[in-house]
């Protein structure tokens, strides 16, 4: 994610990036790159940390420049997440090998992404919201 606010939320929170990865159980290193987009924060982790301190995920990936539009947000659910993905590619009227070549994956990933078999990673999830202007925070409702 090249303009992610996840520092910027760290520090309003007088947190150090040590502190935060106690929370995440990873070491200062990963904080710094998932900061720096050196490296994706897990999807997982990312919604914990939205509903640990109350960002909206659009907020935090860099779509808003306020943290405006705070729900809680669910756990991530495989298939539920994956029946959306199915859902808004059918409503965008594309094939699975479209949206795989603009996410840079194969279409059986994207595939397994859709019927649930794996959770959709972060990148993958950002880039169709990304490109198809869709909050990702929706995904989570």
């Amino acid at each position: 994610m090249v303009d992610n606010n996840l520092k910027y939320a760290r520090e309003e929170l007088e947190m150090t990036q040590n502190e935060l990865g106690y929370i995440f159980g990873v070491k200062k290193a990963t904080i710094s790159n998932w900061e720096n987009a050196y490296d994706i924060i897990p999807l997982n982790k990312l919604i914990k940390f939205c509903n640990l301190y109350k960002y909206s995920l659009d907020f935090i990936v860099g779509f808003n420049r306020k943290n405006i539009s705070y729900h809680k947000l669910d756990k991530p659910d495989k298939k539920v997440i994956g029946k959306k993905l199915k859902d808004l590619r059918n409503k965008l009227k594309l094939t699975q090998q479209q949206i795989a070549d603009e996410c840079s994956i194969s279409r059986a990933t994207y595939c397994h992404y859709e019927i649930g078999m794996n959770l959709v990673s972060t990148l993958t999830l950002y880039t169709i919201c990304k490109n198809h202007k869709i909050s990702m925070d929706l995904f989570f409702r």
